[in-house]
């Protein structure tokens, strides 16, 4: 019965998602307070509907009912707890169910925080969440129902793709899904913005803090899922340039581009149709992500269906609203006012600089993404487009915004003195390309070029700890004036910093894995070592070993240095009891920045196992630089400006639904 219940409540949610889509809208062009006092209302309602059929979805998996279909064909019982409840969204039903819940939520917090904005305004935003609500409310209840019953039950399930029965399921998809969502309220926003044919400042400040959450949630989210393939697959590397990664990345590219602009748009009250078609285009690129992920055009592992009619019903509602707010911004953008000047060199031309740099790294990853698919569909030529062509052009396009990035914060707005940077950055720089000459003396032996990549880490770095220190103004007042100046700084100046240093320490793991690391291939019998980094691996033999719902053949390795033994570490074959199938589990040993990897193949001919080992140095650069980016992104969402409110528009005078009886 509960089962059903959770299918009636989707049913509900439809419902209220095609009242809150029709009525507020119809206010807002009335000036009907309480048609526009539905919208807040009913994006409660329905979100509360929502996460009560995901709770029920949920209780199914937890109490494995397999009279469940969904549940029958991705879960077992001798599956771990926490797995049971991740393998929730581990399937394509189960991850649009995700995908609304966080879209319901959005627009439950717009409801709840949004007070502050003027009715017509939030009664048209809550709408176009509505409108797209409920797209993917029929999508599930047509196409991909999770709530479909089995008669007779089976008395045991399928078991869930070994490879998502890992942790990272339980955080990758949230955290990637609370970045995609996200950006469907900026969406909204630039929609709601046309149709009343109004953007100013106000508009851009309310705009920020939701596209500050949404960035910061995708930069963990795609860190996530890197760190899980780097472990989980066994094959060494970090990026592969997969079609869906780029799917994620691309959105990411255009949000900091949005984040960028809005915060121009906000201070100078400039690019405002800049802005309005960063926050259409961000959000149809996550829509273009969810097509390429559950359409079947693509192969990859993160493939969930292959279904045409699936795809065909995504791709109606990716052209249905992305081609809707392309034609309303082609419609309405002409009628919007171009906003304030400034000089090209200026705190808004480095951040127009680097929304042209972002925008076209974007459209580089596009193509390269899209392009095969599009010759395959008109020629039916085959192609692939692999990591040489994005690393070299997304590379150099991205050489300069990591020059000009510290500049920036350096410039005043309006008109700015780059001669004034150059001679405040000098020192900042030329510690930068000192900092990576030692390094690379330190690592010696990789292309003369790293140094340059490992400066340019340190410059973004260094360059992020710089604005800080002119503002305070270090050297030039007593210490304790200055320790005044810096804690008097707002959050959004430190957040600012933080996202700087991030992309710095990110670009020197980048650079240092991918130059320094060492790669050993060999077949190793038990007693014998072999070396890698400085390090001695010994593979003292294989031991079954028996887990919940798998068994495994762990390769057991003695680590030393210098003669000195000082540490373990295994790697696994395992074999998962109810689907038969094999997955190899990587041996990680972390040793400060660096790693050392290890992940075994099959037995050779010689009676040994195959085993390979990687020396990765500062890998875990790569993971820490995103998540101080993103706790960059949320100290700058904690600035009192943001939290407190946008400022004020004059308010209009808004005519009462019913004229008084005379």
């Amino acid at each position: 019965m509960i089962i059903e219940l959770g299918h009636y409540a989707l049913v509900l949610a439809l419902a209220t998602a095609l009242i809150v889509s029709i009525l507020p809208v119809i206010g807002a062009r009335r000036g009907d307070v309480s048609m526009m006092d539905i919208a807040p209302i009913g994006s409660i309602v329905m979100f509360l509907l929502v996460a009560f059929s995901f709770a029920v979805l949920t209780y199914a998996y937890v109490a494995s009912d397999f009279s469940v279909l969904n549940v029958w064909a991705n879960s077992h019982s001798l599956m771990p707890q926490i797995f049971k409840i991740s393998g929730v969204w581990g399937n394509h039903e189960g991850s649009m169910m995700l995908w609304l819940l966080i879209l319901a939520l959005f627009s439950a917090l717009v409801a709840l925080f949004g007070r502050n904005l003027p009715d017509v305004l939030r009664a048209n935003v809550l709408a176009v969440q509505a409108w797209i609500s409920s797209a993917f409310l029929v999508f599930i209840l047509l196409t991909s129902n999770p709530f479909i019953r089995l008669n007779p039950a089976p008395a045991e399930g399928k078991d869930l793709n070994p490879i998502l029965q890992d942790i990272g399921l339980a955080i990758h998809p949230p955290l990637l899904y609370l970045g995609y969502v996200g950006f469907s309220v900026c969406f909204s926003f630039a929609v709601a913005a046309l149709l009343e044919g109004r953007i100013d400042a106000a508009w851009a400040r309310w705009v920020r803090p939701w596209t500050l959450a949404a960035w910061s949630f995708l930069t963990l989210g795609i860190a996530m899922g890197s760190y899980w393939a780097y472990y989980e697959l066994g094959w060494g590397g970090w990026w592969f340039w997969d079609p869906v990664e780029n799917a994620s990345f691309m959105p990411w590219l255009a949000g900091t581009a949005l984040l960028h602009s809005a915060l121009v748009m906000e201070k100078r009250d400039a690019l405002k149709i800049w802005t309005v078609l960063l926050a259409i285009l961000t959000f149809s690129l996550s829509l273009l992500g969810t097509f390429l992920v559950r359409s079947g055009v693509l192969t990859s592992v993160h493939s969930f269906a292959s279904d045409p009619t699936r795809g065909i019903f995504i791709l109606c509602i990716l052209l249905v609203f992305i081609g809707g707010a392309l034609s309303l911004f082609a419609l309405r953008a002409p009628k919007l006012a171009a906003g304030g000047l400034f000089a090209p060199i200026s705190r808004e031309g480095a951040l127009v600089l680097n929304n042209l740099i972002l925008t076209v790294a974007c459209g580089t990853v596009l193509t390269g993404t899209l392009y095969p698919l599009a010759l395959e569909t008109l020629t039916g030529d085959k192609i692939s487009v692999g990591p040489p062509f994005f690393n070299m052009t997304f590379g150099l396009l991205m050489t300069p915004i990591l020059i000009a990035v510290p500049f920036g914060p350096l410039l005043a707005w309006k008109r700015g003195d780059l001669l004034g940077a150059l001679q405040r950055l000098y020192v900042v720089a030329g510690l930068a390309f000192l900092a990576g000459l030692v390094l690379f003396y330190i690592k010696h032996g990789g292309p003369v070029l790293a140094a340059l990549g490992l400066a340019a880490g340190f410059f973004l770095v260094f360059g992020a700890l710089a604005d800080l220190w002119y503002r305070a103004g270090v050297g030039k007042v007593a210490a304790g004036v200055a320790w005044r100046r810096l804690s008097g700084l707002p959050r959004s100046a430190f957040g600012t910093a933080l996202a700087h240093a991030g992309l710095g320490i990110t670009v020197l793991g980048i650079v240092a894995v991918t130059t320094f690391e060492a790669e050993h291939i060999t077949s190793m019998k038990p007693g014998e070592t072999a070396e890698l980094g400085g390090y001695s691996l010994r593979f003292d033999g294989m031991q079954p070993a028996v887990g919940p719902n798998y068994t495994e053949d762990r390769a057991h390795f003695t680590i030393s240095r210098g003669g000195v033994a000082f540490a373990e570490m295994s790697s696994s074959k395992r074999v998962f009891t109810a689907s038969r199938t094999a997955t190899t589990e990587s041996g990680i040993l972390t040793l400060g920045l660096n790693q050392l990897y290890v992940s075994v193949g099959d037995a050779s001919q010689d009676g040994g196992m195959v085993v390979r080992i990687w020396w990765k140095p500062f890998i875990l650069c790569i993971w820490m630089g995103a998540l101080v980016m993103a706790i960059g992104g949320f100290v700058s969402l904690s600035d009192r400006r943001l939290r407190v409110g946008a400022p004020s528009r004059k308010a209009k005078p808004v005519r009462p639904a019913m004229e008084p009886a005379e």
